[in-house]
């Protein structure tokens, strides 16, 4: 192996190690994980780097599932059928994208976010204390309902899966973040699966870098878990913020056909 390939290596470890951290407390580790990638290795093709993305992400994530069930009380009667949903719907997601244009997508999903951020930010008490509303028949409707559209959405486009989750789990069941935080862990590993599911069997991964990528993921995680439960919902409430604050910059960037007044000297 080059210099060339260790330091490439020793990147793409550093990437995983980091998206691991950030993934485990709000999500959005793909926004560091799939772009180190795509910039590391050109040459592949893009399946192959999603595959691999997905099978090193979902080490942490599911880490960070088992850590929070540990050390948090579960809200499981919603969390459970929310991710059953969700492994369904991701395939269904996944399978839409053969006639629907992801990126057609992209506007609707700024403006999402950006009403996410604004009603986070403005209600100051939004996601801080732990009240779960919602019982028998209408929550499990409810997790269904909130399961399949995420599930189907991270199958068909996936960026900010991670964030949407947590506000959800908050605004329409009524947890604070640390349980909302908990709850989309288990869910992002059902879609997950769902995911390798389709890239495993079709080789869409490269198999050695994603073991090691594995286990830097899985080292993130546990920093980020233990941040997490340590310091509560009020520091990830913020780090909520943060994610979804540079998403909105991303999609803006991608989405908004910007033109500067100058050109560069």
């Amino acid at each position: 192996m080059a210099v060339s390939d260790y330091s490439l290596l020793a990147g793409l470890a550093v990437a995983a190690l980091f998206a691991g951290l950030i993934d485990a407390v709000v999500g959005g580790g793909g926004l560091i994980q799939i772009p180190a990638l795509f910039n590391a290795l050109p040459q592949e093709m893009p399946a192959t780097l999603f595959g691999t993305n997905k099978f090193s992400s979902v080490f942490g994530t599911s880490n960070a599932a088992w850590r929070y069930a540990r050390r948090v009380e579960m809200p499981w009667r919603t969390t459970l059928p929310a991710a059953l949903a969700a492994f369904a719907c991701s395939y269904a997601g996944a399978m839409a994208v053969t006639w629907l244009p992801p990126a057609m997508l992209r506007p609707l999903i700024l403006v999402l976010l950006v009403g996410a951020a604004a009603y986070t930010f403005v209600r100051r008490d939004f996601g801080v204390v732990h009240q779960p509303r919602h019982k028998g028949g209408q929550e499990f409707a409810y997790a269904l309902i909130l399961g399949g559209a995420i599930g189907f959405y991270d199958g068909f486009f996936g960026p900010g899966t991670g964030s949407f989750l947590i506000f959800l789990f908050v605004r329409l069941f009524g947890f604070d973040f640390l349980h909302a935080s908990a709850a989309s862990k288990v869910v992002n590993v059902a879609t997950n699966i769902a995911a390798l599911g389709f890239f495993i069997p079709h080789g869409h991964f490269l198999p050695w870098l994603a073991l090691v990528m594995a286990g830097c993921n899985v080292l993130g995680s546990l920093l980020g878990t233990h941040l997490a439960i340590r310091h509560g919902s009020g520091f990830i409430r913020k780090g909520f913020l943060c994610v979804v604050s540079v998403l909105i910059i991303k999609f803006a960037i991608d989405t908004i056909p910007f033109k500067l007044p100058f050109k560069w000297l």
